[in-house]
């Protein structure tokens, strides 16, 4: 559980940031060099480079060598244990509002019972 949580923490941090967001984007159409991922920015490649290093320690990145260059390439798995954890915190919320919206039901009930009683 513990390992799982630190996972999720690096995750939503690397999250958290918007161009790390739209580093990932880019990444969604395929692989891409440091280079690719840098031009829509106005940033230094050092600045991109520390945002894919906080990526690749999130395991939401990987990179390999193919000669000289160092492809970066988007992985799915952490984004589905974020997906994940987001879903069961919805399906909780989700679960207290209907029993609130019950509860507010009853009593909204009950007060008109009271009143039909009283009138």
């Amino acid at each position: 559980m513990v390992k799982y949580e630190e996972n999720l923490d690096a995750i939503f941090m690397a999250l958290a940031h918007p161009a790390r967001r739209a580093i990932l984007s880019q990444l969604g159409k395929g692989d891409a060099t440091v280079g690719e991922l840098a031009q829509p920015f106005d940033m230094s490649l050092p600045a991109i480079t520390k945002h894919l290093k906080v990526l690749e320690r999130a395991r939401l990145i990987s990179r390999s060598k193919n000669a000289q260059w160092r492809p970066c390439r988007l992985e799915n798995v952490p984004l589905k244990a974020a997906s994940g954890w987001i879903e069961e915190q919805r399906k909780i919320w989700e679960s207290r509002l209907d029993r609130l919206e019950d509860y507010l039901h009853n009593m909204e009930k009950m007060e008109e019972r009271k009143n039909d009683d009283n009138g």
